[in-house]
């Protein structure tokens, strides 16, 4: 830990903190928590910038639980900032982004000395063998076999690593694992596994500029890395399905994940929107807290799996209207989603379901902002690749759902991870 941050406790909480005039940055972290690393070292950067003007602490919180609770700090990590002892501006926690840990600090001090010290702000030039976008499992699986070969790797994720594995309620037929696995425990072990091969993470990262053709990127505004492969493994998000009221209600009713979202509907009513594997098994996991579930499908039968669609059909909470399509997501009361109208395609027939929020699963789509078009795309617009995975850049490889490929399961992403890590090592080493 950088000797600008003063590790503190709650006993020492009101001199160091309440009774300090200036601005003061307090993050409450803890242990095995992977939000917490992928904060360390943008608060130990940020404290080296702002030092000067702003008093940087850590309070451990599963050691400070009385003080926690009082400040209302029910996860880690958390950051406060105060002035003059008074708690200000925003509130940071979970997977914290340099960009906005540095507009808090630049919000407590001058305009003058913002500039200041942003004139001064250290830039980091890295040189890597490897450089891994995306943490899911075919970037994860990559990265272990990229580092067990004695190749410098680093991994750069958005988020927090694990990609929609980290949000998949349960994995079914992985290798090992007789019965479905939670995705978020199958993500951490991944994780931990490409870290203890000398895999090096960036997460909670943004990248702020890409030149894949001269295999450079920058981070965060402040960090580049040049390396003599990548892999672009930055996986698939659901996809809209373009519905009239859908871009305004996202988040407001209209939800993509049920790991994230299916607790706030205890009791409740809500709408699924499809009837793929992903549709059918959500909904599963949905029915845990809502009262009811009414599935729209297109079809007249599912395309889920057939165990998975006898488990639905035996959950006396899910009814499913099948040859029926979302027409629009409606907003009576003016704040969130509390109807969706529905078309019956055989009788053309519009009507009304009173309900009071929607999960959508519909598939996905590639995560290409920024690079799709430096790429030979599919007409879908996802990455061709040949059979060792490289793209249509030299010394660029693509491997997981962002590829072209019938099959999009964790295990043909893990494939895919292994042979362009394989076949890069081999390169390298030529």
């Amino acid at each position: 830990m950088s000797a600008i941050i003063r590790e503190i406790d709650e006993a020492s909480f009101e001199r160091e903190v309440l009774a300090h005039d200036g601005p003061v940055a307090v993050d409450f972290y803890s242990t095995e928590c992977p939000p917490c690393e992928a904060l360390a070292p943008k608060y130990e950067a940020a404290a080296e910038a702002y030092g000067a003007d702003v008093k940087f602490v850590k309070i451990f919180r599963q050691g400070s639980r009385a003080l926690s609770d009082t400040l209302g700090v029910k996860s880690s990590p958390t950051v406060l900032f105060l002035q003059g002892g008074r708690e200000v501006g925003a509130r940071l926690g979970g997977g914290i982004r340099r960009s906005e840990l540095v507009a808090q600090l630049d919000a407590l001090l001058p305009a003058a000395r913002v500039q200041a010290v942003h004139a001064t702000e250290r830039r980091i030039a890295t040189d890597c063998d490897v450089l891994i976008l995306g943490a899911g499992p075919a970037g994860i699986t990559a990265g272990i076999y990229s580092a067990q070969a004695k190749l410098r790797t680093i991994m750069v994720d958005v988020g927090l690593g694990g990609g929609n594995l980290a949000i998949t309620h349960q994995v079914s037929n992985f290798p090992g694992f007789p019965k479905p696995q939670p995705g978020y425990m199958l993500a951490h072990m991944m994780l931990e596994h490409a870290k203890a091969a000398g895999v090096e993470p960036r997460f909670a990262a943004e990248i702020t500029r890409a030149d894949l053709r001269e295999h450079v990127i920058e981070l965060d505004g402040v960090e580049t890395i040049r390396a003599k492969k990548i892999i672009v493994a930055t996986g698939s998000s659901p996809r809209p399905i373009g519905v009239v009221g859908e871009r305004e209600y996202k988040g407001k009713g209209i939800s993509y994940c049920a790991t994230c979202d299916a607790k706030y509907y205890e009791g409740k009513h809500v709408v699924v929107i499809g009837g793929g594997n992903s549709a059918v098994e959500e909904s599963l996991f949905i029915a845990k807290f809502a009262s009811r579930i009414t599935m729209v499908h297109q079809f007249d039968a599912l395309t889920a799996n057939k165990e998975a669609q006898e488990r639905l059909f035996a959950e006396p909470k899910i009814e499913v209207l099948f040859r029926h399509e979302p027409r629009a997501f409606v907003a009576d009361n003016g704040k969130t989603v509390d109807a969706v109208v529905v078309e019956n395609l055989e009788t053309g027939e519009w009507r009304k379901l009173h309900v009071d929020g929607a999960f959508i699963f519909a598939g996905m789509q590639p995560n290409l902002e920024g690079l799709g078009n430096a790429f030979e795309l599919d007409s879908w617009g996802y990455v061709k690749t040949d059979g060792e995975m490289h793209t249509s850049i030299p010394g660029v490889f693509a491997a997981g759902d962002i590829i072209s490929k019938r099959y999009r399961q964790m295990t043909t992403a893990v494939n895919d991870g292994t042979i362009a890590s394989m076949a890069l090592s081999k390169e390298i080493a030529a």
